[in-house]
């Protein structure tokens, strides 16, 4: 069953695969009772917006799902999908895009197009599971660094242009804007930078980053100012955009390369169009409403803030994503995990071992532009009293309880 399948029989329909009901906001209801949200990466608040809504129910009654029919290299091909593709590459400021079905599949194919067996990759080691089952594919050789340890990046860049002064082929080095369990940045300004000393090309997952970061929202190069730096830009409409789908956005020879050569989209249907219309809408709230953003990062920095103010451990985050790291094996993270959800009616994803290491448990908090002052006081006072309880050994039974009371 895996590492985490093992558990299924004890976690399936509550703390693996639960069901949220009801409009996607900061308060849903699971199992019948409203509970405070902190789980969903609905960062500008956009999922149940009036106006995006309004666009996606116009769209579905204007083309329905099946348009347009086969994929885009075949018969799918629209204009407002050029148009979407030329605004998010506008965006993002590179000169060419092109969308994606879906993001992680989306991740490995470009890898698969970009590299052959001649060239190197060269990955962090803590990128997302869709960069590491994409350099599986890679016949070639690959070399991994510790997480945004630039020291070792040189050594694995040293190793891998002396592979490539062999085999003729180009070097490939892979990180992500901002990493979604931890929450920090990769450090790309220290990485491109490295490109006056080491030949390669940089490509950014920036799935958590894309809306959330940088002055316009254009994402962690931006912020960093070192956005003309990264070679190759991935984004998500997963998260910020609330929706499905995903781009890739880079130069004129590389994206028109991509189209011909990318498996996943030359062999699948094209988006359909209310999903493309439902892009352009929401593309344009994230350009036009700068006070969505100043909201997401209002209630980041107050719930962050609150946080390590009453002595938490968040890392080493730097965006949104606020993940507060305890101590505790897994069956009280277990516990504490129900405590939030039945006693304190927060909803928040707990990971721990085998996700983890033993002894780690993670409450990963998403903090979103619908969330309220109020929330976040709420939920700093529920955080004192789960700590205290954890502290006290209430957790450590094997039994879930309620030790509220």
């Amino acid at each position: 069953m895996g590492p985490l399948g093992q558990y299924a029989d004890r976690i399936h329909g509550y703390f693996a695969f639960p069901k949220l009901e009801g409009d996607i906001s900061n308060r849903m209801k699971f199992r019948g009772k409203e509970k405070l949200v902190w789980s969903l990466n609905n960062y500008l608040g956009l999922a149940n917006h009036p106006e995006v809504r309004k666009a996606d129910t116009d769209a579905c009654a204007q083309y329905g799902l099946a348009l347009p029919m086969g994929a885009r290299m075949m018969s799918g091909q629209s204009d407002l999908h050029e148009q979407l593709e030329r605004e998010l590459a506008t965006f993002v400021g590179k000169e060419s895009a092109y969308l994606l079905n879906y993001g992680y599949q989306g991740m490995v194919s470009i890898i698969d197009a970009l590299v052959d067996r001649k060239d190197v990759i060269v990955y962090d080691s803590e990128s997302h599971a869709c960069i590491v089952d994409g350099v599986r594919l890679h016949l070639g050789k690959r070399f991994v660094f510790p997480h945004n340890n630039i020291e070792n990046l040189k050594k694995q860049l040293e190793r891998a242009t002396r592979v490539t002064q062999e085999t003729g082929g180009g070097i490939l080095v892979i990180t992500e804007g901002v990493f979604g369990m931890s929450g920090d940045l990769g450090k790309l300004d220290e990485i491109v930078a490295l490109k006056k000393q080491y030949n390669f090309r940089l490509f950014v997952d920036d799935a958590h980053g894309f809306g959330t970061m940088g002055p316009t929202g254009a994402g962690v190069g931006e912020h960093l100012g070192v956005n003309d730096g990264i070679d190759v830009y991935f984004g998500t409409f997963a998260k910020s955009m609330a929706s499905i789908g995903a781009f890739v956005a880079s130069t004129k020879e590389v994206i028109y390369f991509l189209m011909y050569n990318m498996r996943s989209q030359i062999f699948a249907k094209s988006l359909p169009m209310p999903l493309v219309v439902g892009a352009l809408k929401r593309l344009d709230l994230v350009r036009k409403h700068p006070e969505y953003r100043e909201k997401l990062w209002t209630i980041t920095n107050a719930l962050q803030n609150g946080l390590r103010e009453r002595g938490f451990n968040l890392g080493n985050t730097e965006s949104p994503v606020t993940p507060v790291f305890l101590s505790g094996q897994t069956s009280e993270g277990t516990n504490l995990a129900y405590d939030l959800r039945e006693n304190y009616n927060i909803f928040c994803s707990v990971v721990g071992y085998p996700v983890v290491p033993k002894g780690v448990i993670i409450i990963r908090i998403i903090p979103t532009a619908v969330h309220t002052l109020e929330d976040v006081e709420y939920t700093l006072n529920a955080f004192t009293k789960i700590k205290e309880n954890l502290d006290a050994g209430k957790y450590s039974t094997g039994e879930i309880v309620d030790i509220s009371k």
